[in-house]
């Protein structure tokens, strides 16, 4: 006769651990029925995840386990006197129907994500998991349910930044681009501008020829203006920064706004008299107003109201999180406001992105909020928008403060002199486009220079070393061939330590300073320049 522990024979009862309240021996089958439900019982209540059983037919809740009782909020009576239906959105309760109760839906598909309310009335994302049973003579459902909600937010979190990965690198790209087509292109337009405003300069104000001259170099102005706008929403743009009273200068491109935008918009300024001080360049300051206000002119087109304040404000971390910037500390608050039509969530969501317009064809080239993004955020600063439809837009732009110690630099006289500023001083002129060095040349001569002249820099040396003189300004292009502009300035302050130097160029930013010449005390002017600009700019490097 076999052990009665023997668990090799078929026949004999089943010995099991944990039998508190069965007894000694071997268990009888009704025994055994009774363990495994008490054991069933003790996984199912012990489960770390929410559990419950539910009818198929009226799904009702039958059983709910402690985890359940947990995370919803509800009280175990709560629970078994509701039905599947009461724990999701009225709007999600159809789609619940359509999979449970479908004729021949087999529920233990893999997981179904749902939406489920707590009883606080916080919605959370649940994948459920769900298996068919009796239970206690009905045909049950056994839910095993995962919150997945903080998941989802991560994936979600993911996807926008990248989504913003893709943005950033679109405008990258087209930042390559305005970078490699702008140093041949602002050559041609320095060329176009610069004999066109000396054509203009020799023509009477009566002569036949002065209207066509003066469209061209229209024409050339708004060539020069869209490269300035595709390198300056890339970041590519070459500043001049200055400390600036923002007061002072909403002030004066406030005269300006008011031609813009028409009589039928209306101005409120709100400007903050102990504003602080911040460091950035004037010129692209002004236009981010202006391509602010055009844009608010634009959404109000049976007039409206335009508010400019100005304000200070301390960025904690919290705040720059939201702001989606990881500065912190003093920034100088510029916010603009309109009554407009405002924008919906999907409009807001691309509205810095490069060539991207809600305006009829012809009417937009999606570059004029790309360019305030660019600006502001290469001087440092963020930018955030509010919008809704039917009730304007705001704009608020956070400058980094320049300091209580930052004092105001002196402002330039508003008298301009007539004429270009001339000299008679000895200029050396290194420029590779033969096209800009006669134009550059022409100009520097017109204004009483001398002006020797070379391609590169080591033809530059040459001429030079043929010279024999001295040479008062060393005017060089950055990027050439043999030798660029910066080797070129190096070796001339050995041979000629007192010439001072200017440097020009087509290129980005980025170009420029891996050549290496982009610093605090270097001059430079960007192409495509003015005759006004280049005489002017000369003459400052040399007073200097």
């Amino acid at each position: 006769m076999k052990d009665r522990t023997d668990k090799t024979s078929p026949d004999a009862p089943t010995e099991v651990l944990g039998r508190e309240g069965f007894g000694p021996g071997p268990l009888c089958a009704d025994e055994v029925c009774r363990y495994a439900e008490r054991h069933y019982r003790h996984l199912f209540q012990l489960n770390p995840q929410p559990m419950w059983v539910f009818d198929l037919k009226t799904l009702g809740f039958l059983e709910v386990n402690d985890a359940a009782v947990r995370h919803y909020g509800y009280a175990r009576t709560e629970f078994l006197s509701m039905t599947l239906k009461d724990i999701r959105p009225p709007e999600d309760v159809p789609l619940l129907m359509e999979i449970i109760l479908k004729p021949g839906q087999d529920i233990s598909e893999p997981p179904n994500t749902f939406r489920h309310r707590k009883k606080d009335g916080t919605l959370i994302h649940v994948e459920v998991k769900s298996h068919e049973l009796t239970f206690g003579g009905v045909a049950a459902g056994l839910a095993l349910v995962t919150d997945v909600t903080e998941r989802l937010r991560a994936e979600e979190a993911l996807r926008a930044s990248e989504e913003q990965l893709r943005q950033s690198q679109r405008m990258e790209a087209v930042g390559r681009l305005a970078g490699g087509v702008a140093h041949d292109f602002n050559n041609l337009l320095t060329v176009v501008n610069g004999y066109s405003e000396l054509a203009l300069r020799r023509l009477e104000d009566g002569d036949p020829l002065r209207r066509s001259v003066e469209e061209i170099r229209r024409a050339g102005e708004r060539a020069a203006h869209l490269t300035r706008q595709l390198l300056a929403f890339s970041r590519k743009q070459i500043l001049q920064p200055k400390i600036l009273d923002l007061n002072a200068l909403v002030g004066e491109s406030g005269k300006m706004l008011r031609r813009v935008i028409g009589e039928d918009v209306e101005i409120v300024l709100a400007l903050r008299p102990d504003l602080w001080k911040v460091r950035a360049d004037p010129a692209q300051l002004d236009q981010v107003l202006v391509n602010l206000a055009v844009n608010s002119r634009d959404a109000m087109p049976s007039g409206g109201t335009l508010s400019i304040a100005t304000d200070n404000a301390v960025i904690g971390a919290e705040g720059a999180r939201l702001a989606d910037s990881t500065q912190v500390g003093p920034h100088v608050l510029l916010k603009i406001s309109d009554t407009g039509c405002g924008m919906d969530d999907e409009t807001l969501a691309r509205i810095f992105e490069p060539f991207f317009t809600t305006k009829e064809t012809g009417k937009g080239t999606g570059l004029g909020l790309s360019t305030v993004y660019g600006i502001v955020r290469q001087s440092g600063g963020f930018i955030t928008v509010e919008s809704e439809v039917g009730r304007g837009t705001t704009f608020s732009i956070y400058l980094p403060c320049a300091g209580e110690e930052a004092e105001r630099e002196p402002r330039e006289s508003d008298a301009e002199p007539e004429g270009l500023p001339r000299g008679a001083e000895t200029i050396l002129l290194v420029e590779d486009e033969e096209i800009v060095r006669k134009m550059t040349r022409n100009i520097l001569e017109e204004c009483g220079y001398e002006v020797l002249t070379a391609s590169n820099g080591v033809e530059a040396l040459k001429v030079c070393a043929s010279h024999g003189g001295a040479i008062d300004l060393l005017l060089t292009d950055v990027v050439m061939p043999h030798m660029g502009g910066r080797r070129l300035a190096e070796h001339m302050k050995v041979s000629h330590p007192r010439t001072r130097v200017l440097y020009m160029s087509g290129y980005t930013d980025d170009a420029i300073l891996r050549h290496g010449v982009l610093e605090e005390t270097a001059a430079f002017m960007e192409k495509p320049f003015s005759p006004e600009t280049l005489a002017r700019k000369v003459r400052e490097v040399l007073d200097a």
